[in-house]
């Protein structure tokens, strides 16, 4: 009974709701709300209309765009014809559409041959990529610690003898005195530079070339670095190599140990510099003697550094082995480098692009010029053994 109570009680105020909801002028508020509906729904659609429009032109600008990159994937680097770029140029369809007031449109083109009175080829050659030489691997400025620095030279203290009078003393006995001397050395930076002549259009026009003028440029001034890190002879301008003020190969067996190979040579001078107190680091030879190690078999042909399909690192008693032409054949040299040399940067290596060379401007002309400024201090000599091969 309470159940059946509620639910007309429910009714009654639902039928109240509904008469309350009648317009004053007799119209149905439901009526009202379905045209609303209705009208609701029409907007949508449109909306929807005009982003599916919106779309389809996004797909076709991405259609294109992925067209052209394909283009460019394959290398399709012709230049354009004077016919092309007038009907590609961006201003050309807004003028088309003035058509109401004469005007005028002008375009600047661009030659499409190097002959002025040309209007381009019937068809234009494929543009690979430049052949460039072959460029040596370089390694010698890895082995060393390398330092920043903004004078034009540097200085440092080296000890020339040691505190060495320390004894064991009796209770009550003098303490024995010792001596230590310093020296003030120093060395002075130099400059490794070179520059080549461009045609300033050229740079502008083909940016490949100008990086590869730049990379060109980089490389030639490290072949001179590693040769005078190696082998620089101390008159200035020149760099004092390592070798040069490297320790001498002392058989440090007194004849003990005959080497029988290359192999046995570089262990003797590794264990010339471990009885300086200066444990190896690393080992440089020229890349035909490395050869000649990578070669060396036993008694019973079997290669001594491992079979010749096997990937064998250039490691020799644990030490890494930089073979480099800047050594040359027959010499080696081992060592601490980090105890015994430091490089130092005053400027690193960079390009610089100028007129002012002769009457470059006038000619449209430039000088890409590439330098660096580094000095090179053999603070410790005893951690440098060199020497030759028997």
């Amino acid at each position: 009974m309470t159940k059946h109570t509620t639910l007309t009680t429910r009714h009654r105020a639902a039928l109240a709701a509904g008469a309350h909801l009648q317009r004053k002028d007799g119209g149905d508020v439901l009526d009202t709300l379905s045209q609303k509906f209705a009208s609701h729904a029409d907007t949508v659609a449109a909306e929807l209309k005009s982003v599916r429009n919106e779309l389809a032109g996004t797909k076709e600008h991405v259609l294109e765009m992925q067209q052209k990159a394909a283009r460019v994937g394959s290398h399709d680097l012709r230049p354009q014809t004077w016919g092309q770029q007038f009907i590609e140029a961006k201003g050309l369809a807004d003028f088309a559409q003035e058509t109401a007031r004469p005007g005028r449109y002008r375009l600047e083109l661009k030659d499409v041959t190097s002959s002025p009175t040309s209007g381009g080829a019937m068809g234009q050659p494929f543009r690979d990529e430049v052949a460039t030489l072959a460029r040596r691997r370089l390694t010698i400025r890895d082995l060393l610690p390398v330092v920043a620095v903004s004078s034009n030279s540097v200085e440092w203290p080296s000890m020339t003898s040691r505190p060495g009078a320390a004894a064991t003393v009796a209770e009550g006995a003098l303490k024995p005195q010792s001596d230590m001397t310093l020296e003030l050395r120093n060395v002075n930076t130099q400059v490794i530079a070179h520059w080549v002549p461009a045609s300033r259009q050229i740079l502008d026009d083909a940016p490949q070339l100008r990086d590869l003028i730049d990379t060109e440029l980089r490389h030639g001034l490290a072949l001179v670095e590693e040769a005078q890190l190696l082998a620089g002879d101390g008159v200035a301008p020149n760099l004092h190599g390592l070798i040069p003020q490297a320790t001498a190969f002392a058989d440090p067996s007194a004849g003990a140990i005959v080497p029988t190979n290359l192999i046995d040579q570089i262990a003797l001078a590794i264990l010339q510099s471990a009885l300086a107190d200066f444990p190896a680091t690393g080992v440089i030879v020229h890349p035909s003697d490395w050869t000649r190690m990578r070669m060396a078999k036993d008694a019973d042909g079997k290669y001594l550094l491992g079979a010749p399909g096997a990937d064998v690192p250039p490691v020799l008693f644990g030490l890494p082995v930089v073979a480099s032409q800047a050594i040359a054949a027959g010499s080696y040299l081992v060592g601490d480098f980090q105890q015994a040399a430091t490089l130092y940067d005053r400027w690193t290596p960079r390009v610089e692009i100028s007129t002012e060379h002769a009457d470059f401007f006038t000619r449209n002309l430039v000088a890409i010029l590439a330098e660096q400024r580094i000095a090179l201090a053999v603070r410790k000599p005893a951690a440098l053994i060199t020497g030759t091969f028997a």
